[in-house]
C-alpha cells in the first residue's frame, strides 16, 4: 500500500496505467473507492493523466452535469457496438452487474475502464435500487445481502492489472501495474487470390486479423443454397464485422440479405461493416434514412427482420445472417433454416448468451437438417490484445465463462448415482468451481442469461438453488422462486392492476385472471431446470423435480413453472405431475412463442389453486382458440390441453347430439352446431386416451373445430388431397368421440346409420 496523503495523485497513477496500456494495446481498470464527490474529482484528474480527448472519454452515471459523453447506467447497453478511449463507471447509484459487462466491453484497447465505487469495506453492506428490485414481495431490502458485491470487491483486489485508490484513506491500495504476459500480435489477415474466393478483395482488405479473413472466406458458402454456417468467438473478436462484411459482400453481387438479432442495436455493427463496405465499392444506393436497411446500385439489398418474423422473410430472400444466435431460443433458430443459406454467428462468453449453450442445444438439429455446414471461430482480440487483464476480470467477477463440467466427468450419471442437495449462495461462494459448475448449467437452461442473474442467485432472497451431483459434480440443476404469501393490501394492488415483482404465477391469476386470493397460498416457481448435455434423457431431471415435491411438500402450497410453450415441454411437466392453468394470449417479442402456466399442488389449498384455474382455463379456452390463440401450434394446443389435470364433461343437449352424430355417421353438416363439436373435441382433447384418434385427426379438431381456420387452408396445412377429404376426415374422427361420450340418445340415433 502507497501513502499518497491526503491528495492521492491519481493523475499520476492514471498516465501510468494509460502508458502500460498502450504499450501492450491492452486496457487496465483504475478503482477509485471511497465518497462519490471525491471520486468524480478523481475521475477527472484520471482523464488529465490518461491524457485522452474529451470526445473520447464517456461517464456511465445518474449524476448529470458533465462535460464529457453521459450516460445513464440503465442505458449502458447504447455503448454495444462502440468503443470509447476511457469509461467512467459510477457504481454509486444504480450500479448493476449488467451495466458493468456492457461498459467493459465498450473500452478499446490502450484505454482504461475507471469504477467509482463506495469504500470497499462497505460496499456489501450498501443497499441501492438493484438491491430493492431483489426485494420481491413479501421479503423487504433488509432480506437482500451483499454477497455479489463482496465477491465483486475481493476479484478487485487481487486480479492482475487493477489499480485500487482508497480515496478515504488517501492510500494506493494496488497501483495494478501488469507487465507479465506481454501480449503478441494477432496474425496478419490473409487475402485468397481471385481464383479462391468469391467476395470482393476490398472485403478482406477490411479484415484485421487472419481470424476475421479466415471467418469471412467460411461466409462465402452463403453464395450458395442449402448451406448454413456457423461463427463463434468471444466478445470484441470482430465477430459482426466478418458478418457485415459478408452481407455487403453479397448485396453487391445483388443478393437480397435478411439480417435478424434480437434487436437492432444488437445487428448495428453488421449494418455499419456492409455499409461501409459497399461505399468503399461504389455500390451504395444513396444515402438512406434508415441505417438497418441498405440497397446496393445493382439492386442489392441487406434489411433488418425481427427474430419472430425472420424466418419467414428470409424464405423468400437469398440469404440470412443471424447474429448473436445464443440469446434467441432454439424453436425460433430452427424456424431461421427455411432460408436459403443462414449464417449463425454467436458470442461464446457474454451476457448476450452463451455459445456453449448455443452448440448444445441447436447444433445437432442443424447437423441433422440437410444443409452443408461450415465452422468458424475468432480467437484473436480486435479491439485489444490477447492476455488483456481487464477481460479476464470481467470474465471471472460476471462468470461469464462458466461452464459445466467436462462431459467425462459426468458421463456415467444416472437417477441411482446422484445426490440431491442444496445449493445455498455461502456454499457457492465457498467454492468457485461448485458455483462455476452450476451457474454454467444455468446458463443453458435458458437462451438469455445476463449478469445480474449471477447477483440475483447470490443475494435475492426469494430464490434458492437444488441440484443433482455425481461424483461431487453438478449434473442437474433447478432454480426456484418462492412466491405468494403475499399481503392483503400487496393482493388489492394486483388485483387493480399493480405489478408485483418476482410473483409471476399471483401476478397473472390476479391481475389478468380477476382471482384476488391466487397470493394467498405460497409456492416455489422453477425457473429453470436444466441438466447436463453429456446426460440428458437419462431421468436425471424427473429426478431432481421427484426431489423438489418431496423437500418443499411440507413448506408449500405448490409447485409452478412458466415457459415458452413446446409439444416437448409440456409433455415433460405433465409427465411430472404438473398440469396447464393458463396460456398467454400474445407470443414472446423475442421467442414468438406463447408461454404455458402449470402448477403441481401440494396440500389442500394449492390443490384449490390449481383446480379452480384448471377449470377456468377449460372454461375459456374453446373461445380464446377461437380468437386470440387462433395462430397457436396445433401440437402445443393439443399437448397443452392433454396436460390440464380437471375433466370436462362435452354436456350436449339431445338435438346436439342428434346433429354430432348425423355429421359423423350420417349425412349431416359440422357448421350446423359448432359450438356442439367444439365442446365434444375439448372433453377429447382434455382426456385423449379415453378415445383412440390419430394425432392428424387431432389436429384437424384444433385447426378447425376449435380455431375455425378456413377448409383450404386446414386441408393444405394437414395434407389432404381436397376439402371434401378433410370434411370427410373430421366427420369420421368424431365417430369414435361419439361412441366414448353419447348418451343414450346418441347411441340410438347412431343405430339409424348401421
Amino acid at each position: 500500500m502507497t501513502e499518497l496523503g491526503d491528495d492521492p495523485d491519481v493523475e499520476a497513477l492514471a498516465a501510468a496505467r494509460r502508458e502500460e496500456a498502450l504499450a501492450t494495446n491492452q486496457r487496465r481498470l483504475l478503482v477509485l473507492a471511497g465518497d462519490r464527490d471525491a471520486g468524480i474529482d478523481a475521475a477527472f484528474d484520471a482523464v488529465r493523466g490518461a491524457d485522452v480527448p474529451d470526445d473520447e472519454v464517456t461517464f456511465v452515471t445518474a449524476r448529470e452535469g458533465f462535460r464529457f459523453h453521459r450516460v445513464e447506467p440503465k442505458r449502458a447497453s447504447s455503448l454495444l457496438g462502440t468503443t470509447r478511449t476511457l469509461v467512467v463507471l459510477d457504481a454509486h447509484e444504480k450500479f448493476s452487474a449488467n451495466a458493468l459487462g456492457r461498459v467493459a466491453g465498450a473500452v478499446d484497447g490502450g484505454g482504461l475502464l475507471v469504477m467509482l465505487t463506495p469504500s470497499l469495506d462497505d460496499w456489501p453492506t450498501r443497499r441501492d435500487s438493484f438491491d430493492e428490485r431483489l426485494a420481491v414481495p413479501p421479503f423487504s431490502v433488509a432480506d437482500v445481502t451483499g454477497r455479489f458485491r463482496g465477491r465483486l470487491v475481493s476479484t478487485l483486489r487481487d486480479h492482475p492489472g487493477v489499480a485500487l485508490v482508497d480515496l478515504d484513506s488517501g492510500t494506493v491500495e494496488r497501483d495494478g501495474a501488469y507487465r507479465q504476459g506481454i501480449s503478441f500480435d494477432a496474425a496478419p489477415p490473409r487475402v485468397p487470390t481471385e481464383k479462391d474466393r468469391r467476395f470482393p478483395r476490398r472485403a478482406y482488405g477490411d479484415c484485421l486479423t487472419a481470424d476475421q479473413s479466415d471467418a469471412l472466406a467460411a461466409l462465402e458458402a452463403l453464395t450458395e443454397p442449402g448451406t448454413a454456417v456457423v461463427v463463434e468467438a468471444d466478445r470484441g473478436r470482430g465477430k459482426s464485422s466478418a458478418a457485415g462484411l459478408a452481407a455487403g459482400s453479397l448485396a453487391f453481387e445483388g443478393a437480397d440479405v435478411v439480417v435478424t438479432a434480437p434487436g437492432e442495436r444488437n445487428a448495428a455493427e453488421v449494418f455499419a461493416r456492409a455499409e461501409r463496405l459497399l461505399s468503399e465499392l461504389g455500390a451504395l444506393r444513396g444515402g438512406g434514412a434508415d441505417d438497418f436497411d441498405i440497397a446496393a446500385e445493382n439492386g442489392g439489398r441487406v434489411r433488418y427482420v425481427p427474430p419472430t418474423e425472420a424466418g419467414a422473410a428470409a424464405a423468400d430472400a437469398d440469404a440470412l445472417v443471424v447474429d448473436e444466435a445464443a440469446a434467441l431460443p432454439v424453436r425460433l433458430l430452427e424456424s431461421f433454416l427455411s432460408a436459403p443459406a443462414v449464417a449463425f454467428c454467436t458470442t461464446v462468453r457474454g451476457y448476450e448468451g452463451a455459445g456453449r449453450g448455443f452448440a448444445v442445444r441447436f447444433r445437432d438439429r442443424l447437423d441433422d437438417a440437410d444443409r452443408e455446414v461450415t465452422d468458424a471461430r475468432l480467437d484473436d482480440p480486435i479491439r485489444y490484445a490477447a492476455g488483456d487483464p481487464v477481460e479476464s476480470w470481467t470474465f471471472r467477477a460476471l462468470l461469464l465463462d462458466a461452464r459445466p463440467p467436462v462431459d467425462q466427468l459426468v458421463v456415467d450419471a444416472t437417477p441411482d448415482t446422484v445426490s440431491y442437495r442444496a445449493l445455498s449462495p455461502d456454499d457457492l461462494l465457498s467454492d468457485e468451481h461448485l458455483l462455476r459448475e452450476a451457474f454454467g448449467l444455468l446458463v443453458l437452461a435458458h437462451y438469455r442469461t445476463e449478469p445480474d442473474d449471477l447477483a440475483r442467485l447470490l443475494d435475492a432472497p426469494n430464490l434458492t438453488l437444488r441440484a443433482l451431483t455425481h461424483e461431487g459434480r453438478v449434473v442437474s440443476v433447478a432454480l426456484l422462486a418462492r412466491e405468494g404469501g403475499l399481503a392483503a393490501d400487496t393482493r388489492r394492488k394486483m388485483y387493480d392492476g399493480g405489478r408485483i415483482r418476482g410473483n409471476m404465477l399471483p401476478d397473472v391469476f390476479t391481475s389478468q385472471l380477476r382471482d384476488e386470493g391466487a397470493g394467498v397460498p405460497v409456492g416455489y416457481r422453477v425457473m429453470r431446470i436444466a441438466t447436463h448435455h453429456a446426460v440428458r434423457s437419462s431421468g436425471l431431471g424427473s429426478r431432481l423435480l421427484t426431489e423438489l415435491r418431496d423437500e418443499f411438500a411440507s413448506d408449500a402450497d405448490y409447485l409452478g413453472v412458466g415457459f415458452g410453450a413446446t409439444p416437448e415441454l409440456l409433455s415433460f411437466w405433465r409427465d411430472n405431475g404438473y398440469g396447464t392453468v393458463h396460456l398467454s394470449t400474445t407470443r414472446n417479442d423475442t421467442s414468438g412463442e406463447y408461454s404455458a402456466l402449470m402448477m403441481r399442488p401440494l396440500s389442500p389449498a394449492g390443490r384449490d389453486l390449481r383446480d379452480r384455474h384448471a377449470n377456468w382455463f377449460l372454461g375459456r379456452v374453446g373461445d380464446v382458440l377461437g380468437d386470440a390463440l387462433s395462430d397457436l401450434d396445433a401440437d402445443v394446443a393439443r399437448a397443452a390441453l392433454a396436460a390440464v389435470d380437471s375433466s370436462l364433461s362435452p354436456d350436449l343437449s339431445e338435438y346436439e347430439w342428434r346433429v354430432v352424430v348425423g355429421a359423423s355417421y350420417g349425412p349431416g353438416l359440422y357448421t350446423t352446431a359448432p359450438g356442439a363439436f367444439r365442446r365434444l373435441g375439448l372433453a377429447h382433447l382434455t382426456n385423449p386416451d379415453w378415445a383412440s384418434l390419430t394425432p392428424r385427426e387431432e389436429r384437424l379438431l384444433v385447426r378447425k373445430v376449435l380455431q375455425a381456420h378456413p377448409w383450404d387452408a386446414v386441408a393444405d396445412e394437414l395434407d389432404f388431397h381436397s376439402t371434401a377429404g378433410a370434411m370427410r376426415a373430421l366427420g369420421d374422427a368424431y365417430e369414435p368421440l361419439v361412441d366414448e361420450y353419447g348418451t343414450d340418445a346418441a347411441r340410438e340415433e347412431r343405430e339409424r346409420f348401421r
